[in-house]
């Protein structure tokens, strides 16, 4: 069987995140989040570009354990893919947007110091991870929150 993969995405939370309700009622976690960016020198030493920002969305039980276990500023790494949607904007021009949309996130092992809880999952909890698998993907008509363009 082949290795799966997905796109993977790593930065830290630029602003607090928020638990919001979709009008299908999934729960939603949104964040503006930061990327570093660096140049590599012919030296060896890096330089730092400018920092890109970027809107972070998960639904369903991921969104409500992201948003328990992140804040701003936290160094995270995320497993999902770029969702693309157009939006009208403020003067009614039709704009395109992205954002990532996270199957999967953590704490940047390389850049967080943190302590685990290896206790296992009730069956409650097990039985609703295994139900977010098969979910449909959340349809975009307007853009994410905070963007401006």
């Amino acid at each position: 069987m082949p290795l799966h993969t997905q796109q993977s995405l790593s930065g830290f939370i630029a602003s607090e995140p928020r638990l919001t309700v979709t009008d299908r009622g999934d729960t939603r976690f949104y964040a503006k989040i930061g990327q570093e960016h660096y140049h590599r020198n012919p030296d060896g030493s890096f330089t730092q570009l400018e920092t890109t920002f970027h809107d972070l969305v998960l639904y369903r039980r991921t969104a409500e354990r992201a948003h328990a276990a992140f804040s701003k500023g936290d160094k995270f790494v995320a497993e999902g893919y770029v969702h693309t949607y157009e939006y009208l904007n403020e003067f009614g021009q039709t704009k395109t947007g992205e954002e990532f949309v996270a199957k999967k996130i953590g704490h940047d092992t390389a850049r967080t110091t943190y302590s685990v809880d290896r206790t296992p999952p009730s069956r409650d909890e097990a039985s609703l991870d295994n139900g977010q698998i098969a979910a449909a993907e959340p349809e975009r008509s307007t853009p994410a929150e905070g963007v401006s363009l």
